[in-house]
């Protein structure tokens, strides 16, 4: 029997004295994050936005097991949030659609959330309209014409059934309560509600498919109401994909337990914690990035340049080669040559030990040689 099945359902429950702590701590976490975040000033602030936006995307549809083309993602928030990186990788339908989503919950987090905003949600996540080669329902709740939907993972023929999602039949009435309950005035901490939703919302299933990622989606909206801020400086999808198996795992037990979903909101909890201390890495980026730019004001930079050493500083993979440098640029490979030397000479970038035609460079980890 799952939770959904049960006479009380959905009357959640959970113990307030053991989460009382955790809670506290979590609520701590956030507001010396957004007190860092408010001293870098606003540039700073954007580019912090931007990296963990780019993570979140890319995260939550690797949790599903599709991977996104990071530049694509990065290029697609950069454009929608106004900032000039460079450059701008045109996105494919797929990586706006998820974009547009995952920037309306968090931009319109004081909005009431209505069956059309999640129709449109879920068609912004299939723009064809299918599932790899599947054609699924769009702006409307699955009909499970093809059979009960279940949760289920591992190859074909091996699959592990998580649980079993509400019959179709159902849908209309769960969601006007889901609803009904969401864009009430809250009774509970905003953090708390984040967690309910999220599980509320994933045992409901009421698509074919994206279900998990519009349930994050619907608790980041709400944990950006819980900081009265649109602008998300760690990324909770990031944390659970490195969590992954402990997400899967919580989310079973929890199906197929009671309506005392203590340890789920302990987990939930925890993750959110583990995400905000990860922000710390992003902080780093961010700061070293300014303070490299800082370093070198008074070299003069060419355009090419300035975006090139940009993608290497935003962790691009691999070296770099005249040949890599001249597709980032749109330059010829000559051209990629004569601005990688002056950037040698100056200590900026460092070549690495190969030569020959595998001459790559790297950023140099000393202070360049503002003399030259």
């Amino acid at each position: 029997m799952y939770i959904h099945e049960l006479h009380d359902w959905p009357c959640f429950d959970w113990n307030r004295e053991r989460l009382a702590e955790p809670l506290a701590a979590v609520r701590h976490r956030q507001g010396r994050l957004i007190g860092h975040m408010e001293a870098l000033g606003f540039s700073l602030r954007q580019e912090a936005v931007l990296q963990t936006l780019t993570a979140d995307v890319l995260k939550s549809s690797e949790i599903e097991g599709e991977k996104l083309d990071a530049e694509q993602v990065r290029s697609s928030i950069a454009r929608r949030l106004g900032m000039d990186i460079g450059a701008l990788k045109p996105a494919d339908r797929n990586v706006e659609g998820i974009v547009e989503m995952m920037l309306d919950a968090m931009r319109h987090y004081d909005q009431p959330l209505t069956a059309e905003r999640l129709f449109s949600w879920h068609a912004s996540l299939f723009p064809t309209g299918r599932s790899g080669m599947s054609k699924i329902g769009i702006g409307a709740w699955r009909d499970d014409s093809a059979g009960p939907t279940q949760v289920v993972s591992g190859p074909v023929g091996k699959e592990h059934v998580h649980f079993e999602a509400p019959a179709a039949a159902r849908l209309d009435g769960e969601m006007k309560a889901f609803l009904d309950w969401f864009n009430k005035p809250p009774d509970i901490d905003e953090v708390l509600k984040a967690g309910r939703a999220h599980l509320w919302f994933v045992t409901i299933h009421p698509f074919d498919d994206g279900n998990g990622r519009i349930a994050r989606a619907i608790a980041d909206m709400v944990l950006a109401r819980s900081e009265n801020s649109p602008q998300r400086f760690y990324s909770m999808s990031a944390e659970i994909r490195q969590e992954r198996a402990a997400y899967y795992d919580i989310l079973e037990r929890t199906q197929k337990g009671t309506l005392d979903i203590t340890p789920w909101m302990e987990w939930f909890l925890g993750c959110l914690g583990r995400a905000i201390d990860g922000a710390q890495t992003i902080l780093s980026a961010v700061l070293a990035k300014a303070r490299f730019w800082e370093r070198i004001q008074g070299i003069s930079i060419n355009e090419r340049q300035r975006l090139v050493l940009n993608r290497l500083l935003d962790g691009f993979e691999g070296k770099i080669t005249t040949s890599k440098y001249a597709k980032l640029a749109k330059c010829s490979q000559d051209t990629a040559l004569r601005d990688i030397l002056p950037l040698v000479e100056r200590g900026i970038l460092v070549r690495n030990p190969e030569g020959g035609r595998s001459t790559s460079y790297s950023l140099a980890m000393a202070e360049p040689n503002t003399r030259l």
